[in-house]
């Protein structure tokens, strides 16, 4: 496995695959893997409590009035 560029090819990582997950895990690095040079995968470790931005806003907004019926303003266009 590259050091400077964190890949390794598939028939390597086959064969190392165990002791790769637990680099990868234990310090959090990325790693890319290669089918005759060509990048097909990564490799990433799983952040535990990682803030998920889908969702993060629910039940904060409280809506008071109808906000489907048009309003009372004319729309006046500067055309």
């Amino acid at each position: 496995m590259s050091q400077q560029q964190n890949t390794i090819g598939a028939g390597e990582f086959k064969a190392k695959c165990l002791k790769i997950m637990d680099e990868v895990n234990n310090n959090h690095r990325v790693i890319t893997i290669t089918k005759r040079g060509k990048p097909i995968a990564k490799l990433v470790p799983i952040i535990e409590n990682a803030l998920d931005v889908f969702g993060c806003m629910q039940n904060t907004l409280k809506i008071k009035k109808d906000i489907i019926s048009p309003i009372d303003t004319k729309w006046e266009s500067n055309e």
